[in-house]
Parts: C-alpha cells; structure tokens; sequence
C-alpha cells in the first residue's frame, strides 16, 4: 500500500473536521477525494502532508508511520496546495532551482520536470507573466523534483479555463504511469477523467468508496416520468423491481430500479393500465453525480 489512513480524527476547538476516516491507496492508483465545500478534504490533505496533526489516527505513507517521522514522509510526497504558494517574481527555472536545493536534489533534474511537465517554452519567463494554467505546471514540476512516489494534489484544475483545464487532467494521467496519486476535488468530471476510484466524504465521514468502472456497472436506473396527475406512491410500487420513489414537484417522479432492463415499457404499461397519460418519460443510468448528490444533500 502506498497510502494507509488508520482512524484519522481531527478537530478544530468543538468542530470536527475529520471524523475516524479509514482508506488505502494501492501502488498506482489515481484516486480522487471528492465532496462538498468544507467537508474535510484539504484538511486530511495537510495531515497526510504532515503540515498538521491529527486529533487521533494516524496513517502510513510507503510504510512509514507518520507520527513517528514527518520528514522521511515528506521525502516520499509531493504536493500540491489548493493555493499554489510559488514566488512570482521568480523565474520559471529560477523557481525550480531553489526547490532543487532545498530537496538537495541534483539540477539535472530540473530539466527532466521542466520536460515532463511541457514548460519548456516558458521556463526562461517570470512566473507572475504565466497563465494561470502555466503556474499550476510549475507547482506540479517544484513537487515532481525529488521523484516521489506519492503525489498529494489538492483542487488542482480550480480556476483554469476549459483549455487550461483539460491540458493539467492530461499532464496528471500523463504523470500517473509511475506515481500513486490522492486528488482532491469537488468538481465530479474531473474524478471521472483523471481517476481509477472516488472516496466521497462529507462532513468528515467517508460516505462512499468506489472503483469507477465499478460505478459504472451498477444495475441501478432513474427513471423521470411526468404524468397528467399525481398518483400516490403506493400504487408506483406496483411496478416491478421499484427500489425507491422521488417527488420533485407537482406530478413528476423520480423512479429508481434495480435492474440493467430498461424499464421505460413497464412504466408505459403502468401508466396505460392506470389511465394515466405520460407527459414526458427519460431513463438516466446512476451515474457519479446522482450518487454524489444522493449521498451529500440534505444531510
């Protein structure tokens, strides 16, 4: 594993920011953090980083115990902060050599990330000249340096255009085939463009653990159907392989089955042998967003 959260806890005075999280992170894996504003991700981030302490818990980075050495964990990450801290004022490689020296790294090493990275037509630029896009490039590259094994990113693509954004989603797939990478996110299309698996946390729990491909072979469906007139849910239930039962407003529902058959002809027979007619009828696989959206609101 290269990556083991054991009953992580946190609090800030009475608020508890973390809430006894348990995870792992195979070798290799890109997995996504996913949740809503506040729910405790960039916080486990720092804790995993060692730039905080847990209340309680504690976690193994390639096998070595956080609360027992900060810094052989930091030597085995790199990361990226939510709010990129690079000195604008500096050169691009000017930048990337004063990382250097701090990881005591070898320079040759800065041409290697400027590379990878694809800076090489900025690297001889003030950072304060790039796009945001680019600077978000020379924090990947300042965290790349000493060749970790674990890259922590914390909300990299907030902010970017769509171009930006999708170039730094291909920069990190491209940076993953030997990195084991954690990323931190509230925007879903990003866990399902760059990511093999999602843990979902709110307020402090994890709420969900996921592989993708998983996700996406679940039998479960949305059915939307309007009719002319409410219908109460008793007789909804009628309808076979019905697992629960939505009433947004006024006479649509939300119908919920447990089953790959598309279930649209079944509504329509239901609908014809209760004399109802059908205003409008769409199926919807259970998809990412609904599950985020099921498992976050209201709660």
């Amino acid at each position: 594993m290269s990556i083991e959260v054991q009953h992580i806890s946190k609090k800030y005075h009475s608020q508890l920011a973390l809430d006894g999280i348990n995870f792992s992170v195979n070798t290799g894996e890109i997995v996504g953090l996913l949740g809503p504003n506040g729910a405790g991700k960039s916080t486990l981030m720092k804790i995993l980083t060692g730039f905080i302490s847990p209340t309680s818990g504690d976690a193994k980075i390639n096998g070595i115990q956080l609360s027992e050495s900060k810094t052989d964990i930091q030597k085995q990450i790199g990361y990226l902060p939510e709010h990129n801290p690079i000195y604008l004022e500096m050169y691009v490689r000017e930048y990337l050599e004063f990382h250097a020296r701090i990881f005591n790294v070898d320079k040759t090493r800065i041409e290697t990330v400027i590379h990878q990275t694809k800076l090489t037509p900025e690297a001889n630029k003030k950072i304060e000249q790039l796009s945001k896009g680019y600077r978000q490039r020379v924090g990947l590259a300042a965290a790349l340096l000493h060749d970790p094994e674990v890259l922590i990113l914390d909300e990299p693509t907030t902010g970017l255009d769509p171009n930006q954004l999708i170039e730094i989603r291909e920069l990190i797939k491209s940076i993953s085939q030997d990195k084991t990478i954690l990323l931190s996110t509230h925007i879903m299309q990003e866990v399902e463009a760059i990511c093999d698996r999602v843990i979902i946390i709110n307020k402090g729990k994890i709420v969900s653990d996921k592989y993708l491909k998983d996700l996406n072979q679940e039998q479960q469906q949305v059915i939307e159907v309007e009719f002319n007139y409410r219908i109460e849910e008793v007789a909804l239930k009628e309808i076979d392989r019905i697992t629960n039962i939505k009433n947004p407003e006024g006479f649509r529902y939300e119908l919920t089955f447990n089953t790959t058959k598309d279930m649209r002809p079944d509504v329509f027979d239901f609908a014809h042998d209760k004399g109802l007619k059908i205003i409008s009828l769409n199926r919807k696989n259970k998809n990412l967003e609904s599950l985020f959206i099921e498992l976050t609101q209201n709660s």
